[in-house]
């Protein structure tokens, strides 16, 4: 398919910077993702009374969906390594599509647990697929920028869902929501097939484009064979673990504010029309948080720090900036709210762009996708338990009235905090660095 692609392409004029539009196609299917799984986020106050759910059946629905999308990261990081990118993520996302389409079908909690656990196997393959697509696209120094602008689009995803889902629920009901977008999966699927292919034999990639992009692999030692590429030998490296312990100790706090914030600000005594008004800021400042992480982290190794220090450094500033979540449990006013969660989300959007990154910054293309996959089924974990806690803990303390979530908040503000010290020890040169198992750092 590659080569008839080839041959039927190969007298077309070159698209000049053809990897932004390759990152492009990346921050759309994330936006799309995002918008999938913010459905019910969104719609979770109206469906709680329509089907009298508690918190706790809130939490047992999000866990269904975390479980497959848990477990189904690794599989599918692995499956990314194997099959390649092109057709790795256009399996996914038809799947996860025609899930959502069928969502509409739902009838109560379990049949909507039924299409969330099948939801998450789906989407489960984003990221994986996407960072592979980053390390075969762009060279290193243009990774983090790369990795953040196709994470970005989770939190524009995040920011427009309200707006694009409550009109469409309050004119034709929460049974259409569902349909949107898994149709805008399914458009962007058949611009991903047109579009995309590796680097090394993209008919309309120039010359010039082609060799800037390849100069890494020329440099780089050869690839892990087969039999050091399984789970159990990567697991042996600290490196992998440091990548692992990036996206555990700071996504659950991410998807707590995803999937939780309509519900929280309602604990807090805000009203469904403040909530609307306000809902996309900590969205927009993670998106904003995203692209300056990568973009610092990019401009401090072309001032020639090493590129440990520059991963590093952001991942130290985020970290810290996370903290801010804290100092929200001494209020109630929506404003002051909404401040301390945006810095704290920035904060969040550079920390998390280092860990996306780091996969491809430590390991050979065949090994990026299962080393990803890796972190986001530890990030899964994390948050299934955090998920779990979360609905105890706020149905527990409900006569705590506005303050029902502050020790959920405390904690969502020290973990990232640990989370950094780990990376910081784990993330460094080994013998493994020196024997070409582990890419220098």
């Amino acid at each position: 398919m590659l080569n008839h692609a080839f041959n039927t392409q190969r007298n077309a004029r070159p698209i000049r910077n053809l990897r932004w539009w390759i990152a492009g196609l990346l921050f759309a299917s994330t936006v799309i993702n995002y918008i999938d799984r913010q459905t019910l986020a969104v719609l979770s106050p109206y469906l709680k009374d329509i089907y009298h759910w508690t918190n706790s059946d809130y939490a047992n629905l999000l866990i269904g969906f975390r479980i497959t999308y848990t477990l189904g990261q690794s599989f599918c990081g692995r499956f990314m390594d194997r099959v390649g990118t092109r057709r790795g993520l256009t399996l996914s996302v038809l799947f996860y599509s025609i899930v959502s389409i069928s969502t509409s079908l739902a009838r109560g909690f379990y049949s909507f647990g039924t299409f969330r656990f099948l939801l998450g196997a789906g989407e489960s393959a984003n990221w994986p697929g996407a960072t592979k697509a980053v390390s075969e696209w762009f060279p290193k120094q243009e990774r983090a920028f790369a990795t953040a602008f196709f994470d970005s689009g989770s939190s524009i995803g995040g920011a427009v869902a309200p707006f694009l889902i409550l009109p469409i629920y309050f004119r034709w009901g929460w049974r259409a929501v569902f349909v949107i977008p898994g149709l805008l999966g399914l458009i962007w699927l058949l611009i991903w097939r047109k579009v995309y292919y590796p680097p090394e034999v993209h008919p309309r990639l120039s010359s010039a484009e082609r060799d800037r992009i390849l100069a890494d692999a020329a440099n780089a030692t050869d690839e892990l064979p087969a039999s050091d590429n399984s789970w159990m030998e990567l697991l042996k490296f600290p490196q992998t673990w440091g990548a692992i312990i990036a996206r555990t100790f700071t996504d659950p706090v991410w998807f707590f504010i995803v999937e939780w914030f309509p519900i929280y600000l309602r604990g807090k005594g805000i009203s469904s029309k403040s909530e609307l008004i306000v809902f996309w800021i900590p969205f927009i400042a993670a998106d904003l948080g995203n692209l300056t992480g990568g973009a610092i982290s990019g401009y401090l190794i072309k001032r020639g720090w090493s590129l440990s220090v520059a991963r590093k450094a952001v991942v130290v500033f985020g970290a810290c900036g996370m903290l801010l979540l804290i100092p929200t449990i001494a209020t109630v006013n929506l404003w002051t709210i909404i401040v301390l969660f945006a810095l704290a989300t920035f904060c969040y959007g550079t920390f998390t762009t280092i860990a996306n990154v780091l996969p491809s910054d430590l390991f050979k293309s065949n090994a990026v996708a299962s080393v990803s996959g890796m972190g986001g089924t530890g990030a899964g974990f994390g948050t299934i338990i955090a998920f779990k806690l979360i609905g105890y803990f706020s149905d527990a303390n409900k006569s705590m009235a506005t303050h029902s979530f502050d020790s959920i908040i405390i904690v969502a503000g020290l973990v990232p905090f640990v989370g950094m010290i780990l990376v910081l020890l784990l993330v460094r040169n080994t013998s493994a660095t020196e024997k070409g198992i582990v890419q220098q750092i």
